[in-house]
Parts: structure tokens; C-alpha cells; sequence
């Protein structure tokens, strides 16, 4: 049982709230995904600051199954980049059905994956089914899967207000993800995240977002 101890978040008016989420809105709209990244180096501590704020999403149980490994060592990221061409070729020429590829062909993606190599930074994120107890028994985890996708959009948009970009890659299958970056069993790839700034001539193709009646109703 966890000690019960005050919550007393600073109190805003509807007129302040309405107003800081216009400006958040502001600022998230502007987001984009991007495959061009500039080579200019990325600060650790940008990247601490987006993790921690990515390890306060809310988790099942509390349990927080998530574990981000940030990767800027060249060949650590030349070795994910081979092996996640090696399998997105396999994805994109043989298991691909020709739905999905007609959906991705506006947008122009291939299995070749340079952004990885490119970006300055590759955040892999783990989703941790179980925790290691001492004994050597498992503590299972709950809602892993919902869990590390709120941290995901956590730490997508904590890295978008620092004027970083970054894409979400999940190349199938991705267990060499574990096996390079050394995890345990336990722990499963869930994404992939190069991170940088973009490049002086970056571009991005003209996609527009759902209007709020599209995506939500009120009663």
C-alpha cells in the first residue's frame, strides 16, 4: 500500500486553463514526423529531460513498464540500421499486403532507413512484461502495451517542445533491437525514435489532421 500523501496542483481558472491549452495546441499542431535530420549534435541532457518527463505518464498498477535506451554511439546505430533494412526489406518485397502499400506509397517510405544513422540520437524504447525479483521469482506487469504508448506521446511531444524532431519506427520483427542494446527477457521492443534537429532542408509532405468534429463527440 502506497503512503497517501497530499495532491494540491496549482489551481487555474477555466479562463487560464482555456488559455494554456490554446497555446499548447499552439505548439503541438506544429509537430511533424521527419526522415531528414540534421547531423548537428543533440545535447544529453535535452534527451534526460524528455525520458523523465516521458517516466511520469500514468502506468497499470504503477508498475511504469517501460525502459528507454538512448543510443548515440555510431556503431551501435549503424548495427540497428542494418539489421532493421534487413527487415523492413523482407516487410516491404515479400510479407507487405498490397493494401498497406498503397496506404504508405503517398508518403514515400521504403525500407531504407538512413534517419537512423543520420539523427544524432536513437531513443529504443522496451516494454517490460515482468520485473526480476531478488529471489529470483517475477513480479508481473499490467496494461504494458497502453502504458508505454502514453509514455511514447509523452516523450514525442516533450521532445517536440525542446525544437527537436523525431519519427516513430517499428520495423518487424524487432527482437534484434534486444539483442544489440543487451536487454533481458523480459523486456520487449516497442519502438524505435531517431531524434535530432532537423536539416536546413528538411520538407515533409503536406498532410492535414482531422478537424475536432471528426475525432470526437460530446453528449
Amino acid at each position: 500500500m502506497y503512503k497517501p500523501v497530499p495532491y494540491r496542483p496549482p489551481k487555474r481558472t477555466p479562463e487560464q486553463g482555456l488559455e494554456s491549452l490554446r497555446a499548447d495546441y499552439e505548439t503541438a499542431k506544429t509537430r511533424r514526423t521527419t526522415r531528414m535530420f540534421s547531423s548537428e549534435p543533440v545535447p544529453r541532457e535535452l534527451i534526460e529531460a524528455a525520458i523523465l518527463i516521458a517516466g511520469t505518464a500514468p502506468s497499470g498498477a504503477h508498475r511504469q513498464p517501460w525502459y528507454f535506451v538512448a543510443i548515440q554511439d555510431p556503431e551501435l546505430k549503424r548495427q540497428i540500421r542494418e539489421a532493421a533494412e534487413e527487415a523492413e526489406r523482407d516487410f516491404y518485397e515479400n510479407r507487405a499486403p498490397q493494401e498497406w502499400l498503397n496506404a504508405l506509397a503517398p508518403l514515400g517510405t521504403d525500407f531504407h532507413k538512413e534517419h537512423i544513422t543520420t539523427a544524432p540520437w536513437l531513443i529504443v524504447v522496451f516494454r517490460q512484461d515482468y520485473e526480476r525479483m531478488p529471489d529470483g521469482s517475477r513480479l508481473k506487469n499490467y496494461y504494458m502495451t497502453e502504458s508505454v504508448g502514453i509514455a511514447v506521446g509523452f516523450l514525442i511531444q516533450a521532445l517536440h517542445r525542446a525544437g527537436l524532431a523525431c519519427l516513430t519506427h517499428t520495423p518487424a520483427p524487432m527482437t534484434f533491437l534486444r539483442e544489440i542494446c543487451g536487454r533481458p527477457l523480459q523486456e520487449k521492443p516497442f519502438m524505435m525514435i531517431p531524434v535530432g534537429y532537423p536539416a536546413e532542408d528538411c520538407v515533409v509532405p503536406d498532410l492535414q489532421r482531422k478537424p475536432l468534429q471528426d475525432i470526437a463527440e460530446f453528449r
